[in-house]
């Protein structure tokens, strides 16, 4: 079921029995056959519509199956007999059939249009194509010829194995073209081929406003033509964050509206300090409630994130969570004698997260570019009223650490950790679409760092694949309540979920050892000193010293897709000072002493 999200969700490419298929949106779905998902808290953020899982059935598929659309594209295709070129579809007793007139397989075209910016993908006209071009012999004749059914799609065995060897001719009049001229820069628009407009299961009545922008040919198959955006939230009770408890303790005392009658003046500043030092808060704090800056942030993750710290933090409270809902914790936090000082103190406290419920929905998806217009899941009459989303729920268990707020503050504020991190921090903003990254502050890519390298390790002793487990970072300072965690996971799209090897290590004599070891690993890379001395790694450079030897795990497990990570900022390295750098020698010392 995952795959009707990602890599399979509305509008991408499904090559399957020889055929190439495209997934509509899911106004194209029946309603009636499909299961609705309830989560709160994602609905919330996404703004009005339903979450709804695509049909599914066991056993053997019959004619009333519930099932999903599915629409030929490209719908171009050539007979692998006599390489006629067509977009014949007809039936024989009564189905579909995928054959030629003279009984050959019809196969796909391998070539596709996708607009450069708008998202959009449609058929290359290939009779239109081949009678284009700037050659000698394009004259009238060629220009204006009408033989539809001439069209060839051929391969020269003269010229090589490369696209100067496939070639599309009209036997009407003789001319022909190879597949070499399609891929040129700006080829489609020097021949007059624009965009529709509209992706290939829309009506042309569909396109509302013309596309300006260029058609870029490419292959079917390619991995940019589909790139989802997708977006999941743990089913928890939200809880309040610490922050809007302590405005409201602020805002109802009695001395609040003196405060805000004085607008930042002499006696405002003075009130503040006792309220500050009557309630245990800062009189930064104290003003800024009284300022109104207390604004809620319109970032759909990171509003997420928020309930689910507070959520995190409640439960580790509790100690053994004895509740029997979808969300069950129990919390411990390491003593001295669990493992080396150094690393228990910057711990703060450790969850066991028994069972936990997440639902991942697809808000829409690109092309060609992570820069280009987002399309989205829903392009029916009710889209902005009414929209439904594919979405999927699992069931899983997991390990979560929370991390000495006062420990990563003091660290972060060093001159050298700052100017580590200030080089992620100028690409990601020179990056036009990594702006829906999270901001690579020293916390982030250190803990970012360290999820991975615990990814690693775990995937040996937890029973499950690296490319199972995934990962969710709580680590941002600009927030109201400052977060500082690590949330690693694995989950099952069935109502029992998964069987305990995760959770199991998250018992203190378990998982310090587990830490210790993963630090051990990434200590040194099969391609050092050139990756540890390294700051220019990864997609768009967004990685410093992190590569496939050391830090990388499956994309599927990461938040974002293995970008803003560096070993530096975790064990230190150069003139940066590591946040667990001094773990290892004292690890060893004690070792040697023994």
């Amino acid at each position: 079921m995952s795959e009707t999200i990602t890599p399979f969700g509305v509008g991408a490419i499904v090559d399957i029995r020889g055929e190439s298929l495209i997934a509509p949106d899911t106004s194209w779905w029946d309603k009636k056959r499909t299961l609705e998902i309830s989560c709160e808290r994602l609905l919330a953020r996404l703004g009005a519509g339903v979450l709804r899982q695509a049909p599914s059935h066991a056993g053997t598929a019959g004619k009333d199956t519930a099932a999903l659309l599915y629409w030929r594209f490209p719908a171009w295709r050539f007979c692998e007999r006599c390489s006629k070129l067509s977009q014949l579809t007809g039936k024989k007793k009564g189905k579909w059939s995928n054959t030629c007139e003279c009984e050959g397989h019809l196969v796909p075209m391998r070539y596709i249009a996708i607009c450069e910016e708008g998202s959009h993908a449609q058929d290359i006209p290939w009779f239109t194509w081949a009678h284009r071009g700037r050659e000698a012999g394009t004259d009238e004749s060629v220009r204006f010829c009408r033989s539809y059914k001439e069209l060839r799609f051929e391969r020269l065995s003269k010229r090589g194995e490369g696209l100067s060897s496939l070639r599309v001719k009209c036997y009407g009049c003789g001319h022909a073209r190879s597949l070499a001229e399609l891929v040129t820069k700006g080829a489609l628009h020097r021949d007059g081929i624009r965009c529709a407009g509209r992706q290939p299961w829309e009506p042309e009545g569909a396109v509302k406003n013309p596309c300006d922008h260029q058609l870029v040919a490419v292959q079917r198959g390619a991995t940019g033509n589909y790139i989802a955006d997708r977006i999941s939230a743990l089913d928890i009770p939200e809880e309040r964050p610490h922050s809007a408890d302590v405005a409201d303790k602020i805002r109802g005392h009695v001395y609040f509206e003196k405060i805000v009658a004085d607008n930042g003046g002499p006696q405002a500043h003075m009130v503040a300090e006792w309220l500050a030092t009557e309630l245990g808060v800062t009189k930064e704090t104290v003003l800024a409630v009284a300022a109104g800056d207390h604004t809620a942030d319109d970032d759909m993750l990171l509003d997420l994130k928020d309930g689910e710290w507070a959520a995190f933090l409640k439960k580790l409270e509790g100690g053994r969570d004895r509740t029997g809902s979808d969300f069950v914790v129990d919390g411990w936090g390491p003593d001295a004698a669990s493992g080396p000082e150094s690393l228990v103190r910057r711990i703060a406290g450790v969850g066991q997260v028994r069972r936990v419920r997440e639902v991942i929905a697809l808000r829409g998806f690109r092309r060609r570019s992570a820069e280009s217009a987002l399309i989205r899941a829903d392009l029916g009459p009710d889209q902005k009223r009414h929209p439904v989303y594919p979405a999927i729920e699992l069931f899983g268990e997991g390990i979560f650490l929370r991390f000495a707020e006062d420990e990563l503050a003091q660290w972060e504020t060093q001159p050298s950790v700052q100017a580590r991190a200030g080089i992620l921090v100028k690409r990601r903003a020179d990056t036009p679409w990594a702006s829906r990254l999270d901001v690579p502050e020293p916390r982030y890519v250190a803990l970012h760092t360290l999820s991975h390298l615990l990814i690693r390790r775990l995937a040996f002793a937890s029973g499950y694949a690296s490319a199972s487990l995934q990962e969710r970072i709580y680590a941002n300072s600009d927030r109201q309540d400052k977060t500082a965690g690590i949330l690693i996971y694995t989950a099952a799209g069935d109502a029992q979920g998964t069987l305990g090897g995760l959770v199991r290590l998250g018992q203190p004599q378990k998982l310090i050892p587990l830490i210790i070891s993963a630090l051990d690993d990434a200590d040194v890379c099969s391609n050092d000193p050139v990756c540890i001395e390294s700051d220019r790694q990864g997609s768009s450079h967004l990685n410093l010293s992190a590569c496939h030897g050391c830090s990388l795990v499956s994309e599927t497990s990461c938040e974002t897709g293995n970008r803003l990570l560096d070993r530096q900022l975790v064990l230190g390295g150069g003139n940066v000072h590591g946040l667990l750098e001094t773990v290892l020698p004292e690890v060893r010392q004690t070792n040697d002493a023994g």
